[in-house]
């Protein structure tokens, strides 16, 4: 398989970060024009996030059904892109809306979204193409400082990832 990193890796990337996740949901099947519009608006706003590049805010995103995982430099550039009218998610929305305030049963869309600190999160992949963070940051080999889990949440406090989360397997510190 090609792009195949043969080796544990994890991810630095400076500076804080927004991870916003978003999804639909189909709850009738047969209501095909009801959930198809919603489906295919999508691509295109991940085709323009992807031209407008990274000075727009928009740093990339996974794909994945039923979920997809864009990451954004802030919430600022985010809520800028969402609320632009000149952006395909504007009138996206705007229609969504209006279809859906009959029957919103038909068809359920969803987002949350995470604000990330600098250094407060980690990754790790193994055998392995470059995927989610590590197609945005740089990925680094996890050994050494960067081997296990608590490691990598370099300046996280130990309160935050308490002793007793770790697996049983592992020797405490």
């Amino acid at each position: 398989m090609s792009g195949v990193i043969d080796e544990r890796v994890t991810v630095d990337l400076d500076g804080d970060f927004v991870v916003f996740l978003i999804g639909m949901r189909i709850n009738k099947l047969w209501k095909v024009h009801k959930w198809l519009p919603v489906f295919l608006a999508m691509p295109r706003m991940l085709r323009e996030l992807s031209k407008a590049g990274p000075e727009s805010g928009f740093l990339g995103y996974t794909m994945g059904i039923p979920v997809i995982v864009q990451y954004w430099r802030s919430f600022e550039a985010l809520e800028s892109y969402a609320r632009d009218p000149e952006n395909e998610h504007w009138p996206a929305w705007v229609d969504f809306n209006r279809k859906m305030n009959r029957n919103r049963g038909d068809v359920g869309i969803w987002h949350e979204t995470y604000l990330i600190r600098e250094g407060q999160f980690e990754a790790i992949y193994s055998g392995m193409p470059a995927f989610g963070l590590g197609k945005i940051g740089s990925l680094r080999p996890a050994t050494g400082s960067r081997n296990d889990a608590r490691d990598r949440l370099r300046g996280v406090s130990d309160d935050v990832v308490p002793s007793g989360a770790r697996h049983e397997g592992i020797a405490k510190r």
